[in-house]
């Protein structure tokens, strides 16, 4: 039978993991937030307090759930704090070794039949899963970035996935008011596999001199009516994150054609990773953003 699933462990208080446990919140669950990083999780907590606000201001959640979601999420400064949790999702930055470090320090603290979930955006479900001891209860939930606001989820099932883990996953998701696609074990899944491309061959249009970051971005959203520039959606991803994204694409598929864009590269190596380090395609230290090329 599916695992009923009552409170939910969420590690990772950045962006995407502090924006799942916001929603986790709101849909009733119990959730501990956990990060390396102690003031991280302070962070992410006021984060979600904030963004819970916005929502109150809209018109779009009441004060009253406001207040009891806020009550449902603690803080979990250890590992060991999420022993009693249904269902964990790491949430980590996108590096293998990274997530693999976390599944091996998770798996002996968390209950037998606790299932254990990645948001990540591009790394193998099954090699993930394989370094766990309950392959069977592991899957891929990718949420879409702000996940407060974004519809979709996408489910991976693992080669060893079980049929009650996917169907319990899939419950979890539904009951979050959104909405899933199922995706096979491949490099970047569906969204990825598509938007990653087109975000950097927008990046190697301003290295070969086709246009500016302006032009770029308007002719995007005036000629394609796309509701965000590639170069600025980017920046909202996370420069690190589209060249990772890239890198497991390049090295996964083989193909010459997911090459990460040499200026790519070379952003990253700078620490210009976009809106979170204030620079990136576009420099957000003054009151309006400026393109940097």
């Amino acid at each position: 039978m599916p695992l009923e699933i009552k409170k939910v462990g969420v590690i990772g208080a950045g962006q995407m993991g502090n924006g799942i446990a916001h929603v986790c919140a709101l849909a009733g669950y119990d959730v501990a937030l956990n990060d390396a990083d102690p003031d991280r999780i302070r962070s992410g907590l006021a984060t979600i307090n904030g963004n819970m606000a916005k929502q109150v201001s809209k018109g779009t959640v009441s004060e009253d759930d406001r207040q009891q979601a806020l009550g449902r999420i603690a803080a979990a400064d250890r590992v060991e704090d999420l022993a009693d949790c249904d269902l964990v999702i790491e949430s980590a930055t996108e590096r293998e070794e990274v997530k693999r470090k976390i599944f091996a320090s998770l798996c002996p603290v968390v209950k037998p039949e606790a299932l254990l979930a990645s948001n990540t955006s591009s790394i193998s479900i099954t090699r993930l899963a394989a370094s766990t001891d309950r392959p069977e209860r592991f899957i891929g939930i990718h949420f879409m970035n702000p996940v407060p606001l974004m519809e979709l989820v996408e489910l991976v099932r693992g080669i060893a996935t079980d049929d009650d883990t996917f169907e319990s996953s899939k419950q979890f998701v539904t009951r979050l008011h959104k909405t899933y696609a199922v995706a096979e074990d491949f490099p970047a899944f569906i969204v990825n596999r598509i938007l990653l491309p087109m975000i950097n061959e927008a990046i190697y249009t301003l290295y070969e001199g086709v246009g500016s970051v302006d032009s770029i971005d308007r002719a995007m959203k005036l000629g394609a009516n796309h509701p965000m520039g590639p170069l600025q959606l980017a920046d909202f991803i996370g420069l690190d994150t589209c060249l990772a994204v890239m890198q497991v694409l390049h090295e996964g598929l083989a193909d010459s054609k997911y090459r990460p864009c040499p200026l790519l590269v070379k952003y990253v190596e700078a620490g210009w990773l976009g809106r979170k380090t204030q620079r990136g395609f576009y420099d957000y230290r003054g009151e309006k953003p400026v393109p940097t090329r």
